[in-house]
């Protein structure tokens, strides 16, 4: 299965948001879907946008929520260094 999140370039974003939100959400997911083989792709783009490649509805369904719950929760696993 193959996920593909597109950020809309006019989000403001700290430095190293992307890739941190591409390991914690493919952390998620992994828990989540231990038998699928996932890759998890988290990139800047015109609009935002979730691909699910691969799975079934109800895949993509669950895969937003882990979306939305990994955003909604940042504070708690993204470490901003402003140094």
């Amino acid at each position: 299965m193959r996920i593909e999140v597109s950020i809309a370039k006019s989000t403001a974003l700290p430095n190293g948001a992307l890739e941190a939100l591409n390991n914690e959400l493919s952390r998620r997911i992994e828990q989540q879907f231990p038998a699928h083989s996932s890759q998890v792709t988290v990139r800047f783009a015109t609009n935002n946008n979730l691909s699910v490649i691969g799975g079934l509805k109800e895949d993509k369904d669950r895969i937003s929520e882990i979306l939305q719950e990994t955003w909604e929760s940042a504070d708690d696993w993204f470490v901003h260094d402003v140094s």
